[in-house]
């Protein structure tokens, strides 16, 4: 059984997307039966963090081949021309070669929409793994008058993009509703992100940090996560025990950066490696979440819950929706807020626990490798059943 993967990120890229393909690759490639071509980028994530890796790679069953990307920092200009060449040279490297499914997994619609192109082209089955909803998004974070021209083109490629599909799993449950009446044609399942090897065990390391105690953000800082909207206000009306550590890069660092001019209790830091991120949660305080105040997002479930709460640190959420719901539920000493609201945000704090907290159910439940082994065999179960 030969299987093609469509993955825009893939390690050594630091981004949920990179995380998720490659667990699940590992997950795969045990089956002695099945040979697996993965088909993904160069290390692009963030302009700030760069990461050697070759352009191909085979090591036993699987296949790798990266695609050289044009540089870019974020913006839709240069998205748009990194997914371009992205499906350009993905179409030229599988043209001529034969596999027996299509797995694409995508945030942003378009390696969705790249897998339902290759998989008709070639009449394969289609699984597809979707981590967002681009279109519900994109409405959000764009001018008016630019959705309204921009809409009714996305919708068709939407359309076209999951009726394609055999099987579609979404990490949020919060998704359902936007997807089983659209696209009945598909099974739906229902893997969620989990946490990686990287983030278990660190709760016997140490308590906290010594001196002020410091609330860390870690991750992207883009208009999604809208730490410009939050922080600000936040930083200015901690008192001085407190200091917020910001890890990461994206498309809205210079407005955050901006809107923190004369605030001094924030700073900001470049990507790191996983290694080097979980001896910084471990000698956080609190582990900070935020995703702005859009109805999208009130669907989503954000990756970094989950190694957040591996840490067994307390954590300060400002989600709204199925994020929200999800954490109540699942999260012990985990506080929530409605995004953007920072008077919020300074009482949710204050009802923390300090120190650690036992969360083994939630790790037992949400271990990465023990979701991909199921969504793993979901795809071979997709090819069985299409030759039945």
């Amino acid at each position: 059984m030969r299987i093609l993967v469509l993955s825009f990120y893939y390690q050594p890229d630091l981004c949920a997307g990179s995380f998720r393909a490659t667990s699940l690759i590992e997950q795969l490639k045990q089956y002695d039966d099945v040979e697996i071509e993965i088909v993904t980028t160069m290390p692009n994530r963030y302009a700030s963090f760069s990461a050697s890796a070759n352009s191909f790679e085979q090591v036993g069953n699987v296949t790798l081949n990266r695609i050289d990307l044009p540089s870019h920092n974020s913006g839709m200009l240069d998205q748009i021309k990194s997914f371009t060449r992205f499906y350009i040279e993905a179409v030229k490297l599988t043209k001529d070669k034969e596999y027996d499914l299509v797995f694409a997994t995508s945030s942003r619609l378009f390696t969705a929409f790249l897998g339902a192109c290759v998989a008709k082209k070639k009449k394969l089955p289609l699984y597809l793994d979707i981590r967002d909803i681009f279109v519900d998004t994109i409405k959000d974070v764009i001018s008016p008058k630019i959705n309204f021209f921009a809409k009714p083109i996305l919708s068709l490629i939407e359309s076209y993009t999951f009726k394609s599909a055999k099987h579609i799993n979404l990490v949020s449950k919060g998704f359902e509703n936007y997807f089983i009446h659209r696209f009945k044609q598909a099974e739906f399942s229902y893997f969620t992100n989990g946490i990686d090897d990287e983030f278990l065990g660190l709760a016997a390391n140490v308590e906290g940090s010594s001196e002020q105690q410091i609330i860390l953000y870690a991750g992207n800082i883009g208009e999604g996560q809208g730490l410009h909207t939050i922080l600000p206000e936040l930083a200015k009306n901690l008192d001085e025990t407190f200091k917020i550590d910001v890890i990461g890069d994206g498309g809205r660092k210079p407005i955050l950066e901006s809107t923190l001019l004369g605030i001094e209790n924030v700073s900001l830091h470049p990507p790191m490696q996983r290694k080097e991120l979980s001896d910084q949660y471990m000698n956080a305080d609190v582990l900070f979440l935020h995703l702005n105040d859009y109805p999208a997002f009130e669907k989503v479930l954000p990756s970094k819950i989950f190694e957040y709460a591996a840490t067994g640190k307390p954590i300060l959420a400002g989600v709204s929706g199925y994020a929200a719901e999800f954490i109540t539920k699942e999260v012990s000493n985990a506080e929530v807020f409605y995004p953007g609201d920072g008077k919020g945000a300074l009482s949710a704090l204050s009802k923390l626990k300090f120190g650690h907290s036992d969360r083994s159910d939630f790790i037992n439940n949400y271990t990465r490798t023990n979701i991909m082994k199921k969504m793993a065999q979901s795809i071979i179960n997709l090819r069985s059943t299409n030759n039945a």
